[in-house]
């Protein structure tokens, strides 16, 4: 095997607590519970290990990571480590005095997400009222003087809506629009057939998209990603596993994607019992799809192996039953018909009403009934 690189990208999920509830949530569907999770000096022990491997950006994430208590402290010693660092926030939790102390403390740059341009549709999506909170925290984000960086995850309830994101993005002068594709892990997997957008959605929504980037340009920028079930090629999940992303868990799990513990054979070890070095270049569990050594035809002989390194290990695992098989959504997958079926899926129920309730991240707050705004 070549010489392992150090991670890049540390990804630090504090918690899996939340006040949102939304059903594409990508956390695993057996949440961490808050007692299990890693204490301040856990996490700062995390934060000095993967610095001294050599990773420069961090990102807090969870979950809602404004929960935890200690953020600041956490931020604060990331600054002395001379990391980059991303708070990934719903902004509820936060007001203009919190975001006031992170930046004190160091915090670099802070991504807001919304679930739609609409108060009602943000609500629902969100499971709870947060809409106007979100927008009062990204006008105190600007107003601390950091790029305005806002997220809008899309799918079938909300792409149709991507022209007003986009002007509601204008409204609160934004830098840095992310049209983000939903991931179909955790809970989004669980209600793909619910979520999943057409073909002929993700085109009109792509076509907005460019048009705006022409209107806006120069002004703010705009990133939409095609959803990878639509591309005929996969892509590099976490560019490539074990090469430049690092996650640890809430409850100090070391994971090479933040989805990858329901992988079945694979014992993932937890920075409670090892050092992250060791995780790193030595745990089997990390040294399983590197490099690509690992392969199955067609992916072992394919010319573009180096570049999507098979795709995602996790979703070639949920839907095909084996993680080494090539990722479904490549063309080439001999088990490429589980993806066009879901495509085809989609296609027929985005003209027809849903047949059945979304399930919510807290599945004690699901509806009755999908009343959708």
């Amino acid at each position: 095997m070549a010489r392992i690189p150090p991670p890049l990208w540390l990804l630090a999920e504090v918690t899996h607590s939340c006040p949102l509830q939304c059903p594409y949530c990508s956390n695993p569907l057996t949440l961490i519970r808050k007692q299990e999770e890693l204490d301040t000096e856990g996490w700062l022990k995390v934060l000095h290990e993967a610095r001294k491997l050599g990773a420069a950006q961090l990102g807090f994430s969870g979950g809602e990571p404004l929960v935890r208590k200690d953020l600041s402290t956490l931020v604060g010693a990331a600054r002395q480590l001379g990391y980059y660092t991303n708070l990934i926030t719903s902004g509820v939790g936060m007001d203009a005095e919190r975001v006031a102390e992170l930046h004190a403390q160091g915090l670099d740059h802070i991504q807001i997400s919304f679930q739609s341009d609409s108060q009602a549709l943000n609500d629902y999506i969100a499971g709870c009222e947060s809409f106007e909170q979100k927008k009062a925290m990204a006008r105190a984000v600007k107003a601390q003087g950091y790029p305005m960086v806002l997220c809008f995850v899309i799918h079938r309830l909300n792409i149709d809506h991507v022209a007003a994101m986009l002007e509601l993005a204008a409204e609160l002068e934004a830098d840095y629009v992310e049209l983000a594709t939903t991931q179909y892990e955790g809970w989004a997997l669980l209600n793909r057939d619910q979520l999943l957008p057409s073909r002929q959605q993700v085109q009109a929504a792509e076509a907005v998209a460019h048009h705006y980037q022409e209107k806006f340009r120069g002004r703010m920028k705009i990133y939409f990603v095609v959803p990878d079930y639509y591309e005929g090629r996969p892509k590099p999940c976490v560019d490539g596993w074990g090469r430049v992303f690092l996650a640890v868990a809430p409850d100090g799990v070391a994971l090479p994607c933040h989805a990858a513990r329901d992988l079945p054979g694979l014992e993932f070890a937890n920075v409670r019992d090892h050092s992250l070095e060791w995780i790193w270049y030595e745990s089997p569990a990390f040294n399983a799809f590197r490099g690509t050594g690992w392969m199955k035809e067609p992916c072992a002989s394919c010319d573009q192996r180096e570049k999507d390194y098979g795709g995602c290990r996790c979703q070639a695992f949920k839907l095909t039953g084996d993680a080494r098989n090539t990722d479904p959504t490549c063309s080439l997958s001999p088990l490429h018909q589980v993806v066009t079926e879901a495509a085809q899926q989609a296609e027929q129920s985005s003209r027809s009403a849903p047949d059945r309730p979304l399930v919510f991240r807290n599945r004690r707050n699901s509806p009755k009934v999908n009343t959708i705004p």
